[in-house]
């Protein structure tokens, strides 16, 4: 007979088949959605799908690495200004996101080199220049942003019998579950555990012969081709972009989305994005309101629940899991 090796492995078999169903029902009720969802509603979903993969991009290099960094925007208006010009230049909508991402991604690169000697608060400025560096130059090179009319995005076209908007759902839907899936890779692999140790102490990482140059590089440029793709599919939304779309309130709206979500978690990186797409939206007629309660909700998080949306979801499992024997 097999022995358990651990209360947790006890605990992950019991509650498999329950995880199994809920996963099932989840699938189900995301398919199903665009048919009985009125069109707005859809759009919500959309962006909600879009935000969950420039937030696991954050989470990547926050959560998982401890690079803290705030210039976010800026790799989302490279990933969208260069998806618009190479859809304009005749590339189809696959190689123009992977083309954005990258472009992003060796951004993200440069933009890396400061972590190998900059830490906590110092990153966090440096990373905040170069956001504001490449705002100022997609408003001053008319070339790169359109000007002032802006850069008008090619639309695509309606598949398999669907309208343009369920066809958008779907393909974005589809494009989460593959980040998602490749995310959850990454962390399970040697590169995501090495992430894992520079961020809990990156000196015993090194002397147990991690290459702190190789992987906070490659932290920050997979984190950077997440949001470069995200800003890509952000452009194909809109329809239209203009540089004044990515200004820092971008950059924090991913912070905080990442904070309230959950940490280190590739689960609440959905949750965050669905809270930051959300809260807008109800506090439509009082736009002042959304940055007191983004900052209310992470005080709360970060005092009450330091796992996030995600932690507590996971307490309230197991809750009902283990009730009434709680």
């Amino acid at each position: 007979m097999d022995l358990v090796e651990s209360y947790a492995d006890d605990l992950r078999f019991a509650r498999r088949p329950f995880t199994r169903t809920l996963l099932g029902l989840l699938l189900l009720a995301v398919a199903a959605f665009p048919w009985v969802a009125p069109d707005y509603m859809i759009f919500i979903a959309t962006l909600v799908a879009l935000y969950s993969i420039g937030v696991m991009g954050q989470n990547l290099l926050i959560g998982y690495t401890g690079q803290i960094s705030f210039g976010q925007a800026g790799f989302l208006a490279i990933g969208a200004f260069a998806f618009g010009h190479l859809r304009i230049w005749g590339a189809p909508f696959l190689v123009a996101l992977a083309g954005a991402g990258a472009l992003a991604a060796l951004a993200g690169v440069l933009v890396g080199f400061p972590s190998l000697r900059l830490k906590g608060p110092y990153l966090s400025i440096a990373t905040l220049g170069f956001g504001v560096a490449v705002y100022q130059v997609f408003v001053n090179w008319e070339v790169l942003s359109g000007g002032r009319s802006g850069l008008s995005i090619v639309k695509l076209k309606p598949m398999l019998g669907l309208s343009a908007t369920h066809t958008t759902y779907y393909i974005y839907v589809l494009l989460l579950a593959g980040f998602t899936l490749a995310t959850y890779n990454i962390i399970s692999s040697y590169i995501g555990r090495a992430f894992i140790a520079i961020r809990d102490a990156d000196i015993a990482a090194e002397v147990n012969g991690i290459n702190l140059t190789r992987y906070k590089l490659l932290s920050f440029a997979i984190s950077s081709f997440y949001t470069g793709v995200h800003g890509a599919l952000y452009a194909q939304v809109l329809g239209h972009i203009e540089p004044q779309i990515f200004n820092i309130g971008e950059s924090l709206t991913l912070f905080v989305a990442v904070i309230i979500g959950g940490v280190a978690s590739i689960e609440g990186s959905i949750l965050g994005a669905l809270f930051v797409i959300l809260v807008p939206k109800l506090f439509a007629n009082f736009r002042e309101m959304v940055p007191v309660v983004y900052g209310v909700t992470i005080l709360v998080v970060l005092i009450f629940e330091p796992l996030g949306l995600f932690g507590r979801w996971l307490k309230t499992r197991l809750y009902f899991q283990l009730w009434p024997f709680r």
